[in-house]
């Protein structure tokens, strides 16, 4: 019995020094940021001097002062990022899960089609919109040139703008949600598909009553983690329109990063508040979304 204990302890003590060189790193690269950041966001610092420490003023600033150019910023950069949110994660879910049903009901060739659909959530942000924009610049543009008698200004005018932006993130992102559904697809039993058929269910009564309900856990969980990776949109808009026309794709990641990073004296304050409120609202909306999973998983 001592032995087995002592086996036991060995194991465990085994356990923590393989775990230790990636929660050191984890730490360091993660949970040290997080928390400066926070501290940052109650202080007036511009990466040069001492941060000082100033309470709840840049809060007070972004949030109330209606008078304050940071206000203005702020208000319209978290308006353009729920705008995109909204737009792009029903269509990260639902465009992904069309193409899941179709590549799963046709085996034959469907392994190709998933990796043609797969590949270009490999590329980079900056890859994927570069491809993009030479597809729909406003005067080489192989849409403009070709498809398109007249030519059209995707950047420079809306809704092309946002249907750029769409498309873009669209054709980068579908891959990886359609790869869970595949899986999440090939996990229910032949057997219920066989009964559903035989019972004379037709596409889409087996879409709603046997596929839906059976996949509900890795569709809810695609649901958060679009959600919480749209709500980080930035590469987008700043390659593609620059944020406008007239900031209408002024995203608040570009807002963060002008304040923190761009021209003239960093107001690095300002900036982490706003990327707190912004870690704090997809923060809500998560916890949020993971209270309904379990209130559907208790109720199957």
């Amino acid at each position: 019995m001592k032995k087995m204990k002592h086996s036991k302890l060995t194991q465990s003590k085994y356990h923590y020094v393989f775990l230790a060189p990636h929660f050191i790193i984890f730490c360091i690269f993660f949970v040290v940021p997080i928390v400066y950041g926070i501290y940052v966001s109650f202080t007036r610092w511009d990466m040069f001097t001492p941060p000082q420490w100033i309470g709840f003023y840049n809060y007070q600033t972004i949030l109330f002062n209606s008078e304050s150019t940071f206000h203005r910023q702020f208000w319209t950069g978290f308006r353009n990022t729920f705008q995109f949110v909204l737009m792009m994660v029903p269509i990260q879910i639902v465009v992904p899960l069309a193409l899941a049903l179709a590549l799963f009901a046709k085996p034959i060739g469907g392994r190709i089609f998933q990796g043609i659909f797969y590949i270009p959530t490999l590329f980079s942000i900056s890859a994927a919109v570069l491809t993009w924009y030479f597809i729909l610049h406003p005067g080489f543009g192989l849409l403009n040139n070709v498809v398109f008698t007249e030519h059209i200004n995707w950047f420079g005018t809306q809704p092309f703008a946002w249907i750029s932006i769409l498309a873009v993130t669209t054709w980068w992102v579908i891959g990886l949600n359609m790869i869970i559904y595949i899986a999440a697809l090939h996990g229910i039993d032949d057997g219920i598909l066989e009964y559903a058929k035989l019972d004379g269910a037709s596409g889409l009564r087996r879409l709603l009553y046997v596929y839906l309900p059976l996949i509900r856990l890795p569709l809810l969980f695609t649901v958060i983690a679009s959600t919480a990776s749209q709500f980080n949109i930035f590469g987008q808009p700043l390659m593609l329109t620059g944020g406008g026309p007239a900031e209408s794709t002024h995203v608040l990641i570009m807002y963060i990063r002008t304040l923190a990073f761009g021209i003239g004296r960093p107001i690095a304050g300002l900036a982490s508040s706003m990327a707190v409120m912004l870690g704090l609202c997809i923060g809500i909306l998560s916890v949020i979304q993971m209270r309904i999973i379990m209130k559907l998983d208790a109720h199957n």
